[in-house]
């Protein structure tokens, strides 16, 4: 029996906050198709690799970014027969949530590498599908997992916890409601014994990442804007 030949690629929604700003990673191309067109880092998985593998492979070449150190995890797979002028390509997304990092630098692969906000379209391939499924994942897991954490260093403050929801969900949410529905989610952050130094008004109290896996009662978006 002979089978189908077609080509394996993983690609990578790759979010951060900047600036208060949900971002993703993007890189311009630096080969057709789609030569110059931005679109999300990613490539060809090779024969020997592990998915996961292949996926940080491509991140550090394309962008110069080791890792990603933060969290990453299957998002989907995208196979429409057509999603690439090349031939029968599948490729397999992964989602990855980082704290704020430095501009990346372009690799071998990439003419450039810039995070750029979520609400850019236009990237090449169907890319501007699979970023607004990483998005919608992103804000989704944030109202049941502990995942927003994952955009903060070590220890932070509750403001700028508050700052990656804002950010992800795109709205404001109101300080003291926000403040009072986390501190009292058992598991969620846990608070030490140390606070901010050196900045305008109060100290505030630092927290770091509790225990828990899955917030319970999740912290819902229309819950909190008042």
């Amino acid at each position: 029996m002979s089978y189908p030949v077609f080509a394996v690629t993983v690609d990578l929604v790759v979010l951060t906050v900047r600036d208060g700003e949900l971002c993703a990673l993007s890189v311009r191309r630096g080969c057709e198709p789609y030569l110059d067109q931005w679109a999300l880092p990613g490539g060809f998985v090779h024969a020997d690799e592990d998915l996961s593998a292949a996926a940080r492979r491509e991140l550090a070449e394309e962008t110069g970014l080791a890792g990603p150190g933060g969290h990453l995890e299957q998002l989907a797979s995208y196979g429409t027969p057509d999603r690439d002028p090349r031939g029968r390509v599948v490729t397999v997304a992964y989602l990855a949530l980082l704290p704020d990092l430095p501009t990346p630098r372009a690799g071998t692969d990439a003419a450039a590498a810039a995070w750029r906000p979520v609400g850019r379209h236009g990237l090449a391939f169907d890319h501007d599908r699979i970023l607004a499924d990483g998005v919608e994942r992103a804000r989704s897991k944030l109202e049941y997992t502990p995942l927003a954490t994952a955009f903060c260093p070590s220890e932070f403050t509750i403001a700028a916890l508050r700052t990656v929801y804002e950010a992800v969900w795109g709205e404001p949410l109101d300080p003291r409601n926000f403040h009072r529905k986390v501190t009292s989610t058992p598991g969620f952050v846990v608070p030490t014994e140390r606070f901010t130094e050196g900045g305008p008004g109060r100290p505030a109290r630092l927290y770091r990442r509790g225990k828990s896996t899955v917030l319970i009662p999740p912290i819902l978006r229309h819950r909190l804007d008042g």
